[in-house]
């Protein structure tokens, strides 16, 4: 799948799962969308170029030129057309869904196939003279057995999302399959789609204080005054040398919007405290453009995959997916020592949601790095001084519309800041401390 249409799938996703009714998991049919929904077709053709089988369905896809696009629980309607007069050998027709996960250099670890038969020679006799076709309809389940080693014993997993990220060691695919099998001595004919597919999650509601300020517009309450709404890491300090004169520590404490729960296309809500002795160190290091915070992303492979904090290996790749940005807080006025920050993080509407699975599992994290400013280096620049696992959902909670506080302009001009720590996770390596143990 391309970026392209990735994307499009993604941006459906967020429309459409705005809309959705879902208490946990959702139980909507396409059929009840009707017009709404796109018409896909795929064909197969014969040696000489003439199509002859036809699969085509219907979708949440907003362009019929991408991928068919379907939640959990979602009901495939579509139809199976073969034209007998340009096949031979015929015996049956069947169509079926089926999702795999593929390592790269593995064999594909299939844990869904449900099929349907359409036509049977043994049962119906001799196939039609040309053109037949057959309506389908198969039920995508909102879980399934599965196990971490081929012969382990299974158990049962939400589906995880359509992942096809290019250069990725893993992918998850969902395809559509129309076969029509022949005879013992004669290879069957395949047609193939491949399909977006996506789980439906709501992130939990946030605190009384907290909706009701994104429900006036309203300024969010800091931690000091919502004490509910916010997750309040220890304090951890940095030490680093300025101006090649003096070491100078300076402590900071994080507040992050409590529960740690965000859905795509949100933003994660922010409160940084520093305290230092040295007014000038403050001052460089706590401007908004000087901070490092980040939400990473982790894809975990393997047996381990199942884990809560597997820690580092191998089979661990993490990547920055997107920088916080930050601006002088209302919440906390200046004082002798002491600077406080509000800030954000985007969640893009493309990001897959958390979910663990065998040998497959995508989590994500929010990771702070020490303060980067001219004069200013510090002792250890690539430790980040802590981590904090979040949770991303499809959907915000029912009736919450969380909004931006950022001043204009503020997303786009810290962008660069971004830029300038995402090299020292791309390949995986960076070990990270996490304040729950995992590292």
């Amino acid at each position: 799948m391309d970026k392209h249409a990735e994307a499009q799938a993604a941006r459906s996703v967020s429309q459409e799962g705005a809309e959705a009714v879902l208490p946990r998991y959702s139980s909507t049919s396409t059929a009840s969308l009707g017009p709404e929904l796109s018409e896909h077709s795929f064909q197969l053709d014969d040696s000489k170029g003439r199509p002859w089988l036809w699969l085509t369905v219907k979708s949440r896809a907003k362009d019929k030129k991408t991928w068919p696009l379907y939640y959990e629980r979602d009901i495939i309607h579509g139809t199976v057309e073969v034209d007998f007069d340009k096949t031979d050998g015929a015996k049956a027709v069947a169509v079926s869904v089926s999702g795999g996960v593929t390592a790269v250099g593995q064999e594909e670890l299939t844990f869904l196939t449900i099929s349907e038969d359409l036509w049977d020679s043994k049962v119906s006799g001799k196939a039609p003279k040309g053109k037949a076709s057959w309506p389908f309809s198969l039920t995508l389940p909102a879980e399934t057995p599965a196990s971490n080693k081929p012969k382990g014993r299974a158990e049962l997993y939400r589906l995880p999302p359509t992942f096809t990220e290019r250069a990725s060691p893993v992918y998850i695919d969902y395809k559509l399959t129309a076969t029509v099998r022949r005879g013992t001595f004669k290879v069957n004919q395949i047609l193939t789609a491949s399909i977006f597919y996506t789980p439906l999650s709501r992130a939990e509601p946030p605190s009384q204080l907290r909706l009701a300020a994104y429900n006036a517009g309203a300024p969010l309450v800091g931690p000091s005054g919502d004490p509910p709404g916010w997750k309040v890491l220890p304090p951890v300090q940095f030490t680093g040398t300025l101006f090649n004169q003096r070491t100078v520590t300076v402590e900071c404490s994080v507040a992050i919007a409590a529960p740690l729960s965000f859905a795509t296309g949100s933003p994660i809500p922010l409160f940084l405290t520093f305290t230092c002795a040295d007014e000038q160190a403050l001052d460089l290091l706590c401007a908004p453009s000087a901070v490092r915070l980040q939400l990473v992303r982790e894809r975990l492979l393997g047996s381990q995959a199942t884990q809560e904090g597997a820690g580092q290996s191998s089979n661990t790749f993490r990547e920055p997916m997107a920088g916080a940005y930050f601006w002088p807080s209302h919440d906390g006025a200046v004082a002798q020592g002491r600077r406080q920050l509000q800030g954000e993080i985007d969640i893009k509407k493309s990001l897959r949601p958390t979910f663990v699975f065998p040998r497959f599992s995508l989590r994500y994290f929010i990771c702070m790095f020490p303060c980067q400013a001219p004069g200013y280096v510090a002792a250890s620049p690539d430790t980040p001084l802590f981590t904090e696992a979040v949770t991303v959902h499809t959907m915000n909670a029912i009736g919450v519309s969380p909004k931006s506080y950022a001043p204009p302009g503020y997303a786009q001009s810290m962008e660069g800041n971004y830029n300038n720590v995402a090299g020292y996770l791309e390949n995986g390596n960076q070990r990270f401390y996490h304040h729950g143990g995992f590292q």
